[in-house]
Formats: structure tokens, C-alpha cells, sequence
């Protein structure tokens, strides 16, 4: 009689559970040493485990920096997608859900900027981390520009081209990233909230109210 080789449900679950915990260690370890600083050793210190428990499950550096980047993009889109659906159908409600979430402070904390940062700095000469990088951006600005696009054939707005407002768009998110990462004293959430509402008023003033407020749900 030939043996079913089964699957021990708790061993996989503490499997699952050592990774993310080192994943979470290495976030806080490039946030605070950088890249290039950030040894196993570091990240084995941080988690409170070993060197070999982080060598089991990840076999060499790189892999787990590979593993940290994706986990960061497929979090992020994530909560990308769920402020989608939960803004419904209408594109200026969508549009500005993705606002929203890019400086909620889920997303827009120094330690996760300070990591995408360190990643996308890196990218020129690591293959795997631009493929991982520019999948992400590329679903992002297909999403945005595809709503932009949606409100100005619907607001009737004349000489407005989606491709550049999404662009725009991306680049003050990048600004105000920036800022909160390194203006540590002079950071303003409020303000830089305030930053994208202004914008979005100016640029589609039949679908966006100044007045309108940013979720801290």
C-alpha cells in the first residue's frame, strides 16, 4: 500500500510564521542600518532567532531582500485593492480612495518609505528588484490614469490629458514620501493631505470639494 505524504498543517503555519517575523525584521533593520548595512546577523538579532533559522528559510541575503520587496509591493496593493472596491464605482470616489491610502499612516510611515526608498535606490543594478518595482508602478499608474481619464470624458474637462495628471499625481505622492521621510521637525500630515486635495480641486473642480476630508480609518 503506497504512503500519502500529508501536509502537518501546524508545521506549515510556524513555517509561515518564522518568515513573515523575519521579513518584519529586516523592514526595521534596512529603515534603521539602510541596505547595504543590514546583515543576517542583524536581521536574526532583530527577530530573536538565530542566523541558521534565518538561513533555512531564506538561504542567502539576497533572497531575503528579494522576498522583503515582494511582500511590500503585494501589501501595498493589497490594501490598493480593497480601497478600490471599497470606494465603489464612481472614478472620482476611486481616485481618491488610492490618494488616501498613499499617506495613510498604514502606508506613510518612515520606516516603509524609508524601505521602498532604499529598494528603488537599488534597482539600476539588481535586476529582480526593478522587475518587482516596476510591476507595482505599472499597475498603479495604469489604475490611475485609466480613472483620470474616466473623469475628464465625464466632466467634460477640455486640454486635460490622463497620462500627465497620473503622472503628476505619482510625483507629488513621491514629494510628499520624501518629505515625510526626511523632514522629520516640519512633517505635517494635515498639510500634506491638504497638498492633494488642492490639487485634485483645481484639476477636476466638478468632482472634488477642497473641503473634502482624507479617512483615518
Amino acid at each position: 500500500m503506497a504512503l500519502v505524504e500529508t501536509t502537518n498543517p501546524r508545521r506549515t503555519a510556524t513555517r509561515e510564521k518564522r518568515r513573515q517575523q523575519l521579513i518584519d525584521a529586516t523592514i526595521k533593520c534596512i529603515a534603521r542600518k539602510g541596505m547595504s548595512s543590514t546583515t543576517l546577523s542583524d536581521v536574526a538579532g532583530e527577530a530573536g532567532l538565530s542566523q541558521g533559522i534565518v538561513n533555512l528559510h531564506f538561504e542567502s541575503k539576497d533572497n531575503l531582500l528579494n522576498e522583503t520587496l515582494r511582500y511590500l509591493a503585494d501589501e501595498y496593493k493589497t490594501h490598493f485593492d480593497a480601497a478600490l472596491h471599497r470606494a465603489g464605482s464612481d472614478p472620482s470616489h476611486r481616485l481618491r480612495a488610492v490618494m488616501e491610502l498613499d499617506l495613510h499612516p498604514l502606508i506613510c510611515n518612515r520606516r516603509k518609505i524609508a524601505v521602498w526608498f532604499a529598494f528603488r535606490g537599488e534597482v539600476k543594478s539588481r535586476p529582480a528588484y526593478r522587475r518587482i518595482c516596476d510591476e507595482y508602478e505599472r499597475y498603479y499608474d495604469n489604475v490611475v490614469e485609466n480613472l483620470c481619464r474616466k473623469i475628464i470624458a465625464e466632466g467634460g474637462y477640455e486640454n486635460l490629458d490622463a497620462s500627465t495628471i497620473a503622472l503628476a499625481l505619482a510625483a507629488l505622492t513621491d514629494g510628499l514620501w520624501l518629505s515625510c521621510l526626511i523632514s522629520r521637525q516640519t512633517w505635517d500630515r494635515n498639510k500634506a493631505e491638504n497638498s492633494v486635495r488642492t490639487y485634485l480641486c483645481n484639476t477636476f473642480p466638478e468632482h472634488f470639494e477642497i473641503a473634502s476630508t482624507i479617512s483615518e480609518d
